[in-house]
C-alpha cells in the first residue's frame, strides 16, 4: 500500500510539473512607462526549462534571493546556472558604469535566446525584474503557466526623480506589520522608493520608546469609538477605557526596515513636532505650556489642533534630543521627518516662558519660535549623521543644507523653497492627497475633500514647465499622502491607494514627454486584473466624463469628451432630455453652439454609472 501511495505521489508530481497554461504576450504594459521601449517581431518562451544566472551579482545577494523567491511564487522553479547560456534569464551588474542609467536605471532585453537584465547596481536589477514581472500574465500569482511567450524587445529605463514616495498615517488608525509590508509590496511593484511612516499625531503615538515609556502605556491608546464615522466620534471622556490603538515595537520596526530594504525602499519615520502633540502631552503633560490643561489622546475630529509643546520649557529640547536618539537607533536611513505642520500658536501667545524665550532669542513672532525649534532638531540630527525633513510651514527656518522641505499646502510653497536653495519634495494636497475622494462622493465610501481623481493625479508634475527657472536638482521628487481619518481598515487603505499610486509612479519616474494619458488608462485596466489576482482592493475610478471645450468659430465650440476608465461609453443629448442607451454615443468631437446644454451619461460593462452630468457650452 505504501508503495502504491508513493507511486501516486510521484505521478501527481510529474503531472503538476508538466501541466499549466500557455500565454503569449502581445503588448508591453509596464507602469511606470519606461524611458524607451523598442519591440521586434520575434519572441522568447519562458518555462521551467529556463535557467537563471546571477552573473557577477552573487546568488546570495538580497536582490538575487528576492528574485529567486519571487519566481517560485510565480510557479517558476528555475535551475541556477553559473554562466549565461541559451534559454536563460541573466542578471548582471555592468562592468563599467553607464552614466545614463545612474543608480536606479536598467536595461531589459528579451531575445529569442533568453532574457538579459543589466544595471549599474542591484537596485537597477530589482527594477528591471519588476518590469519583467509586469510583462507576465496578470493572474500568474494564482494560475500556473507552463509557458509564457514574451515579445522580443529592449527596455531602457531610469527615473526622472530620485524621491518617489508614499506616505501612510498610522496615528489615526493603527495597522499591523503585515499590512505595512503589503503596502511596501505595492510600492515596490511600481518603483516607489521612499516610505514616509507618519508615526505620531494627536490620535496616538505609534513608536516604542524605552526612554519615555509613558508614550506607549498612555500615548498609544485611546477610547474606542467602534464603527462610528470619524466626524461623529465623541471626544475623549475622562476615566473611559483606553483600548483602541497600539504601537510598533523595536522588533516590529526592524522587521519593516529589513523588509523595505529587500525591496530597495528607504523608510522615513515622522515624529511630528512641536504641534499635533495630544498623545505626547497625555503621557508627559509637563511638556505643555499650561499644567492646568487636561490632555488626552484624541478620538475623532480635533480642530484646531491646539496641543503644542512648550517652546519656553528648558527641559523640552533635551527631551526631544533623547527622543531623536531612540528614533535614529531604530531607523538606519539618512532622513528623519520632524513634522512642523499645522502648529497653532494660541498657547505660546499666552505662555510667559514662550514669550521670554522669544525675547531672549530676539524673535519677532511665534512662527520664528517654531523655526528655532526646527533648526535645533535639524542641527541635532546632523550631529548624528542624519538629516531632517520638514513640512513647508518651516521652510524658512535656518535648517542644514541637506534638510528637505515637503511642500504640501500648494506647489508654490515648494517652488519658493527651491528658489531659496532648499531641497524640495512636492506633495501638494490638490494632486497628492489620497485621503481625498477619487470619484463622485455620492458613490464612494466616506472620505475627505474634493475629488482627486486618477486623471487629476496623472496630470501632476513636480516641476511644471511654468517653473522651468527652478533647477530640477532642487526638486528631488514627490510623493502621495494617505491620511487615515476615514481609513480604519486596511482594505480601505488599498482602495484609496489603487490605482492612483500607479499614476503617481508615472509622474515621478517617467520623463514628462513620455507620459500619455490614453496609453496609461489602457494600461491601468490591465493592471486592475493584476490587483484582483493579488486580492488587492481597488477603486474602479471616476465615471464623470472629462470634457474640454475650445472655441470653433463665432458662437460655436468644439467639445471633446473622454473617460477616465478605458472601455466606458458616453451617451449624450443636447435637447435637455435625459440620455439613455437609445441616445447617441459620443465617438468624435462635437461642434455645439454656445449656451447648449450637453448632458452626458457613462455606461460601463453595459450598465449606467454614477449620474447624468450636465455641461453648459461656453
Amino acid at each position: 500500500m505504501r508503495n502504491i501511495i508513493l507511486l501516486q505521489c510521484i505521478l501527481l508530481t510529474l503531472t503538476l510539473s508538466s501541466c499549466g497554461r500557455s500565454y503569449v504576450a502581445n503588448e508591453v504594459n509596464i507602469i511606470p512607462e519606461p524611458v524607451s521601449v523598442t519591440t521586434k517581431a520575434r519572441s522568447f518562451t519562458l518555462s521551467n526549462n529556463t535557467k537563471i544566472c546571477f552573473s557577477n551579482l552573487g546568488q546570495n545577494s538580497k536582490t538575487a534571493r528576492y528574485i529567486t523567491k519571487s519566481l517560485r511564487q510565480l510557479h517558476f522553479h528555475l535551475k541556477l546556472s553559473g554562466k549565461e547560456q541559451f534559454n536563460s534569464i541573466v542578471f548582471t551588474i555592468n562592468d563599467s558604469v553607464d552614466e545614463v542609467l545612474g543608480d536606479e536605471g536598467y536595461v531589459l532585453e528579451i531575445r529569442p535566446s533568453g532574457i538579459l537584465v543589466s544595471a549599474n547596481t542591484e537596485t537597477g536589477l530589482f527594477y528591471g525584474y519588476q518590469s519583467l514581472v509586469q510583462m507576465l500574465p496578470e493572474d500568474i500569482y494564482n494560475v500556473r503557466y507552463s509557458k509564457v511567450t514574451l515579445p522580443e524587445c529592449t527596455v531602457t529605463d531610469y527615473p526622472r526623480f530620485a524621491w518617489r514616495g508614499c506616505h501612510l498615517d498610522v496615528s489615526r488608525h493603527f495597522f499591523p506589520v503585515k499590512y505595512i509590508k503589503r503596502m511596501l509590496d505595492i510600492m515596490a511593484a511600481y518603483k516607489m522608493n521612499k516610505f514616509h511612516w507618519h508615526l505620531t499625531d494627536d490620535h496616538g503615538w505609534r513608536l516604542e520608546s524605552q526612554r519615555y515609556p509613558l508614550l506607549n502605556s498612555v500615548g498609544s491608546w485611546r477610547g474606542d469609538r467602534g464603527d462610528v464615522s470619524w466626524m461623529d466620534a465623541e471626544p475623549p471622556v475622562a476615566g473611559e477605557a483606553q483600548s483602541y490603538g497600539g504601537f510598533y515595537t523595536h522588533d516590529d520596526v526592524e522587521e519593516v526596515v529589513s523588509y523595505a530594504a529587500q525591496l530597495h525602499i528607504d523608510v522615513i519615520p515622522e515624529i511630528d513636532l512641536p504641534g499635533h502633540a495630544s498623545a505626547l502631552l497625555a503621557a508627559y503633560p509637563n511638556m505643555a505650556c499650561s499644567h492646568e490643561s487636561d490632555f488626552a489622546v484624541q478620538t475623532g475630529p480635533y480642530w484646531p489642533p491646539k496641543a503644542v509643546l512648550c517652546a519656553g520649557n528648558d527641559s523640552l529640547m533635551p527631551f526631544l534630543f533623547g527622543l531623536l536618539d531612540e528614533v535614529v537607533s531604530m531607523f538606519p536611513g539618512e532622513y528623519i521627518h520632524i513634522g512642523g505642520n499645522e502648529v497653532f500658536f494660541d498657547e505660546w501667545e499666552l505662555c510667559p516662558r514662550c514669550q521670554a524665550r522669544m525675547r531672549n532669542l530676539h524673535l519677532d513672532s511665534e512662527a520664528q519660535l517654531q523655526q528655532w525649534i526646527a533648526a535645533q532638531l535639524s542641527a541635532y540630527l546632523d550631529s548624528l549623521g542624519r538629516h531632517a525633513v520638514v513640512w513647508d510651514e518651516v521652510a524658512e527656518a535656518p535648517l542644514s543644507d541637506d534638510a528637505i522641505v515637503m511642500a504640501w499646502r500648494d506647489q508654490q510653497c515648494g517652488i519658493d523653497a527651491a528658489a531659496a536653495g532648499r531641497k524640495v519634495v512636492m506633495t501638494p494636497s490638490d494632486f497628492c492627497s489620497f485621503d481625498y475622494y477619487q470619484a463622485n462622493p455620492k458613490y464612494q465610501p466616506q472620505a475627505i475633500g474634493q475629488p482627486v481623481t486618477l486623471a487629476k493625479v496623472y496630470s501632476f508634475d513636480p516641476l511644471p514647465k511654468e517653473h522651468a527657472a527652478v533647477p530640477q536638482s532642487s526638486v528631488v521628487g514627490g510623493q502621495c499622502e494617505l491620511w487615515t481619518e476615514y481609513v480604519s481598515k486596511w482594505s480601505q487603505a488599498e482602495y484609496m491607494l489603487l490605482p492612483r499610486l500607479c499614476a503617481m509612479s508615472e509622474d515621478l519616474w517617467t520623463p514628462s514627454h513620455r507620459k500619455d494619458w490614453t496609453r496609461f488608462r489602457s494600461k491601468v485596466e490591465r493592471h486592475k486584473l493584476r490587483f484582483a489576482a493579488l486580492d488587492y482592493n481597488y477603486c474602479e475610478g471616476s465615471f464623470k466624463p472629462l470634457v474640454k471645450m475650445s472655441r470653433h468659430q463665432g458662437d460655436s465650440f468644439t467639445v471633446t469628451v473622454s473617460s477616465e476608465i478605458d472601455g466606458t461609453y458616453v451617451y449624450y443629448t443636447i435637447d435637455g432630455s435625459m440620455p439613455t442607451l437609445e441616445s447617441p454615443t459620443y465617438v468624435e468631437p462635437l461642434v455645439l453652439k454656445e449656451g447648449t446644454m450637453l448632458r452626458l451619461r457613462s455606461v460601463f460593462n453595459g450598465l449606467p454609472q454614477e449620474e447624468v452630468y450636465d455641461y453648459v457650452i461656453k
